[in-house]
């Protein structure tokens, strides 16, 4: 197993839909990572796919102009997955205690994870199965930053640098054969000068690993 037993527990280990129960209507990032996602969403997908925007929330930060085939929502709390407008259809499901995702193999051209890997205790899992929903050549894009609910992340990932959690990230696509060598993004928010001269730090960093189905 690619993660020891404690690595995976959460500070929290109540059931995770309880945690989740409550509607947040409210974006975990900053703007300037939610612009460098939407311009990565734009430079990565294509018009006419069908999408599969995972571990999603009430936005998908994907590009207003390009229309999708099919995008396809997944969550724990049905109120915020209903109000997010980019949605054809949604469901709800624990993917810590269910894994096997209710879709056809092959049926997505894209898999998006925003800001919530960190919270998934069996990626060998859940991570095969987006290899197993992806059509051949679909990309998935896993993004997130330095933020977290931080008593629901793995302690992996609690206990790990920035840099060591891109590590874990690329990790986890090469746990599953058949994915493409993962690609890092890896940007820090831009400072002004009148900012830094204030000692006011910078953003939210930005990260994306990305990689393809062979």
């Amino acid at each position: 197993m690619m993660l020891r037993a404690n690595q995976r527990q959460k500070l929290d280990e109540t059931d995770d839909k309880l945690f989740y129960a409550y509607p947040r209507f409210v974006t975990h990032v900053d703007d300037g990572f939610i612009q460098q996602l939407t311009d990565l969403y734009r430079d990565r997908l294509k018009p006419n796919t069908r999408i599969l925007d995972m571990m999603s929330s009430w936005v998908s930060h994907l590009p207003d102009e390009i229309q999708f085939a099919h995008v396809e929502g997944h969550g724990l709390n049905a109120e915020e997955l209903a109000r997010n407008p980019r949605l054809n259809h949604y469901f709800v499901q624990d993917i810590n205690a269910n894994p096997q995702l209710p879709l056809l193999d092959q049926d997505f051209d894209a898999v998006v994870i925003c800001v919530s890997v960190q919270y998934i205790q069996y990626p060998e899992a859940i991570f095969s199965e987006i290899h197993r929903i992806l059509k051949p050549g679909g990309v998935a894009i896993i993004s997130f930053s330095n933020r977290m609910f931080f008593q629901k992340a793995i302690q992996a990932w609690r206990d790990a640098s920035e840099a060591a959690r891109v590590e874990l990230v690329k990790r986890y696509f090469n746990s599953v054969p058949g994915f493409t060598q993962p690609e890092v993004i890896s940007r820090q928010s831009a400072v002004p000068d009148i900012l830094k001269w204030m000692g006011i730090a910078g953003g939210d960093p930005f990260y994306a690993v990305i990689a393809s189905r062979n």
